[in-house]
């Protein structure tokens, strides 16, 4: 954890991007029946029926920093070691193809690895590839300690709380959504500390028996 929070008070370098990034799927649903629109003092009614239409899955590229975020669409609807391999070819090759090093903040699942680089990608590119991050997971059952998990959050409460039907239609919202909160430069005012987690998360800690 005190790695993750000392990460995030980092000044802001050009050269060294920080960018959390996490994934996140969204089930796709169409209606049986045509919503009622939202009329004055009332809100759009939807039926209780729907049919299932599967899912879409993403991942949230999120620099905090700076405000800007991208948010790359699988393909496949899955969040294998391949669709993290390609998250991460977007993040260093389109991104950020001039910085030195990305500074990484992801969760600490088993396909957040090299591994994954080199099951998609011939060794010579994964190679170089995983040499363009300096990674930082998040502990066990603290991914709340990612802060691309609040923008993932701001996104839903935004564009994806509705119904959606198609992969299309997700695809077309996160792009919406990308785009209007990196006009407005949307960042994330990360107020938690090493020295408030050492007084309020205390019972964490281990402690030294005399």
């Amino acid at each position: 954890m005190e790695d993750i929070l000392s990460v995030y008070q980092l000044p802001h370098d050009p050269r060294r991007p920080l960018v959390c990034m996490d994934e996140f799927s969204k089930q796709l649903l169409s209606e049986t029946h045509t919503p009622r629109p939202t009329r004055p003092g009332k809100p759009a009614q939807y039926d209780s029926e729907y049919i299932r239409e599967g899912s879409a899955t993403a991942f949230m590229i999120y620099a905090p920093l700076e405000g800007k975020r991208e948010i790359f669409i699988t393909e496949s609807a899955t969040r294998t070691r391949i669709d993290y391999a390609h998250a991460l070819e977007l993040l260093s090759d389109t991104i950020y193809p001039e910085a030195e090093k990305i500074i990484l903040v992801e969760d600490n699942l088993n396909t957040h690895g090299d591994a994954s680089l080199y099951k998609a990608f011939p060794p010579e590119k994964a190679r170089r590839l995983a040499g363009r991050f300096e990674r930082h997971h998040t502990p066990l059952h603290g991914s709340w300690l990612n802060i691309a998990e609040s923008e993932i959050a701001a996104v839903h409460r935004t564009h994806l709380d509705d119904r959606i039907p198609t992969a299309d239609e997700f695809r077309h919202q996160c792009a919406l959504a990308s785009s209007i909160r990196n006009e407005k430069k949307a960042k994330t005012n990360w107020q938690f500390t090493n020295e408030e987690a050492r007084v309020k998360l205390s019972s964490l800690y281990p402690s030294i028996q005399s």
